[in-house]
């Protein structure tokens, strides 16, 4: 039988990349998603299938059904500052339906589970830049939400060896257009599509927090290209086939960019102007987040290929315009 890779929130942003990459390798991929964000996914290298990714009859079934090598795990709320106004909603569907998952994976003996975690688990940074020994003081309920499950996961790995790698992202960003692969968030949170949106349609872009401990006040970020990430669930999947051991990596590039510093280049890429609003910065929101990557690099041999911010920036904007 076909080695399978579940990848519950496969038809997002960072799972459906990661999907394509694994069917590549010749993986059946079966994608579970509730299409929560109204994207559109029409690819057929995956088997799709729209439900909760707690559905436990569901569960039962693809786990009956299938020969499932893995589960990389991606469906998650993701905004942090709506985690802030709504707790209970992130909590439930981030911690509870994931130990309800990882339950059903012992059930059938399925032992290898790759999971999207955040630096959000950091909080504010006590040094720069972050790496996976540096205090976790998460701010944010999404931070907390992904903390707890790798507290979780270190538990079930030590109780039941069900062996796991969590990986850490930072800004995950840009897309793979010519596949059909990019941002379709509803409604969309993150910068780099906002701004482009924005320049495109001569909107105004409002900047969250000019007040930050920053040289230009606004908050910095480690953006990577979301192929890099995807590449990432590759090699973490052959860390755990390889090893048996589990582990937690930070996925980022070691350089950060401020708000101001993404307008200036989606400006030259676009050459258009952009209207900007200056508004107060959101709840959860920390001045600096650039990471140390030298851990995956060192047991992974994973590095950032795609992740100059011209390449980021110039997919993305492609994408934009396939999708308009």
């Amino acid at each position: 039988m076909q080695k399978t890779i579940l990848i519950p929130g496969g038809a997002g942003y960072i799972g459906s990349h990661t999907a394509y990459l694994m069917q590549k390798l010749g993986y059946k991929i079966i994608i579970l998603d509730k299409f929560i964000h109204n994207q559109k996914f029409d690819h057929n290298w995956a088997t799709v299938i729209k439900a909760d990714f707690a559905d436990k009859n569901i569960l039962e079934q693809i786990f009956t059904e299938n020969n499932i090598e893995a589960v990389m795990h991606f469906a998650a709320f993701i905004e942090v500052g709506e985690s802030v106004k709504k707790p209970k909603d992130f909590y439930e569907n981030n911690v509870i339906k994931t130990l309800n998952l990882l339950d059903t994976m012992l059930k059938y003996n399925v032992k290898k589970f790759v999971f999207s975690s955040s630096c959000a688990v950091y909080g504010n940074p006590i040094k720069l830049p972050l790496d996976e020994n540096h205090p976790t003081n998460p701010i944010s309920p999404y931070g907390k939400n992904k903390l707890i499950v790798e507290f979780a996961l270190q538990d079930y790995f030590n109780a039941y060896n069900l062996q796991y790698v969590s990986l850490r992202y930072f800004n995950a960003a840009g897309a793979l257009p010519t596949i059909g692969l990019g941002e379709q968030h509803n409604p969309e949170t993150h910068i780099i599509p906002l701004i482009l949106r924005a320049i495109k349609n001569k909107k105004i872009f409002k900047i969250f927090g000019s007040n930050y401990n920053t040289p230009d006040k606004t908050c910095i970020r480690d953006y990577i290209h979301v192929l890099d990430i995807a590449q990432a669930h590759v090699l973490a999947l052959k860390y755990l086939e390889n090893t048996a051991r589990s582990n937690i990596f930070n996925l980022g590039t070691g350089h950060g960019y401020s708000v101001k510093e993404m307008v200036e280049h989606a400006q030259k890429i676009c050459k258009q102007e952009l209207l900007i609003e200056n508004c107060d910065a959101r709840a959860g929101d920390v001045d600096i987040l650039v990471a140390n990557y030298n851990k995956a690099k060192e047991n992974l041999g994973w590095e950032p290929k795609f992740s100059s911010l011209d390449n980021i920036l110039q997919s993305a904007l492609e994408w934009e315009n396939r999708i308009k």
